[in-house]
């Protein structure tokens, strides 16, 4: 049967965490890694998620794998496609978010598309065009020093219009809380304006579900997974899907292992009361910059840790020490040894039995899943909001891909809780 709606996701975290929204909503949901060959199956699955690693990629390759994935899922039946990126809106002023949307905008052919990266129970909202985290302004967060996407403007008009060809405007929250038609009435009025793209604001999940009714017949969306929050409510009620059904999740078996690449404010948390209960060891970017073979000592490391205690490896630290690493290699080779490490270590210790896996940050988690060559994730159990357990139905394992923001400081050890 075909699917009926299309996700394009430019992280593998970022993917899960739409999955999960979906699946937490009644929809039958498979995510796949990178484009799936022309004769990939996805079941009975009514939406599948195409999960990229594109976020940081140069924008060409962005582009072309974003094309690709939307030939793909149109293929498959899709008539409507939701972009997914960072409810941080985790770019640079390049890209990738705008060059990306303006692609899919013209390959669909429409006149206006949504901007809204609201997330309001991991604390992302959006009010008169900035977006906050928690009660910060976004430049005044913690992603003020991300080392890779450091955010330093706050408003997503700003931020789209200097990475997008298309004019921007604002759908305000006096106009989003009056209901469908006012926001309907207030597309009409920007696309009369030559306006392509339409930053709304969001407060609650009320808001996104209603925002979701006003958009039901665009061909494209755009946002973090909490713009698709009300999506199959519509689906349902048109008869595209039917009711949906109840998780059948069975994890593998085998030992625990968290790999942390984020140096976000909150996985550092997560780590630092992981750490005082459970081994660890850190990965040493200056031993792997002068030859030193990390990847076995850590592996050989690890294998020797109790068998019934979970394994952290990490290379997440604070931002002073980041610059300082990033000042000695630079930053795409500092970030290349990292994620060249934790991957490898990945598939070394999967290898010898360690099989429920949990990865911290984007890059990491898509560096790891690239190495193990998985190509297709069932979604299981939630963790948290936007983080689910997932199980390969490529191998043997059970992985959660967690964004680095994502979560609070019990994370690692309520993650592990959730498996029987």
């Amino acid at each position: 049967m075909p699917i009926v709606l299309g996700a394009i996701a430019d992280d593998f975290t970022g993917a899960t965490d739409l999955a999960n929204t979906l699946v937490g909503e009644g929809m039958r949901v498979v995510q796949v890694i990178g484009v799936p060959s022309p004769e990939a199956t996805y079941g009975d699955a009514d939406a599948v998620v195409v999960a990229l690693k594109s976020r940081t990629a140069p924008v060409e390759d962005a582009i072309a794998e974003s094309l690709a994935a939307l030939k793909w899922l149109q293929s498959e039946g899709a008539e409507q496609i939701l972009f997914k990126y960072c409810s941080t809106f985790d770019s640079t002023p390049k890209g990738n978010i705008g060059p990306v949307a303006d692609a899919l905008r013209e390959a669909l052919s429409c006149e206006l598309t949504l901007i809204c990266p609201a997330f309001p129970k991991n604390g992302r909202t959006i009010y008169n065009g900035v977006l906050f985290v928690g009660e910060l302004p976004l430049a005044e967060s913690s992603m003020k020093d991300h080392p890779i996407t450091p955010m330093r403007d706050s408003n997503l008009m700003r931020l789209m219009e200097a990475q997008s060809t298309g004019k921007v405007g604002l759908i305000p929250a006096p106009i989003v809380q009056q209901g469908v038609p006012a926001i309907r009435g207030r597309m009409e009025a920007l696309i009369a304006e030559g306006v392509s793209y339409a930053v709304i604001d969001a407060l609650n999940e009320a808001d996104l579900r209603t925002i979701c009714k006003a958009a039901a017949d665009h061909k494209l969306i755009t946002g973090g997974s909490g713009i698709a929050l009300g999506l199959p409510d519509i689906l349902r009620g048109r008869g595209q899907i039917a009711p949906g059904r109840d998780i059948n999740f069975l994890p593998t078996e085998g030992r625990a292992l968290i790999l942390a690449g984020s140096c976000s404010a909150a996985t550092r948390a997560q780590l630092t009361k992981a750490k005082a209960i459970w081994p660890h060891a850190k990965v040493d970017i200056d031993k792997i910059a002068a030859g030193k073979d990390m990847v076995t000592e850590l592996a050989e490391w690890a294998k020797a840790q109790p068998t019934d205690s979970p394994v952290i490896i990490y290379g997440s630290a604070d931002p002073e020490e980041v610059a300082g690493i990033q000042k000695r290699y630079g930053v795409a080779a500092a970030g290349q040894m990292m994620e060249d490490t934790l991957s490898a270590l990945a598939l070394r210790l999967t290898e010898a039995g360690f099989h429920r896996v949990l990865v911290a940050g984007g890059e990491t988690s898509g560096a790891v899943v690239s190495a193990l060559q998985i190509r297709t994730l069932e979604i299981g159990p939630e963790i948290a909001p936007g983080v689910p357990w997932t199980q390969a139905l490529d191998r043997p394992l059970t992985l959660a891909l967690k964004s680095g923001n994502f979560g609070q400081p019990s994370f690692f050890e309520d993650a592990l809780k959730v498996l029987p």
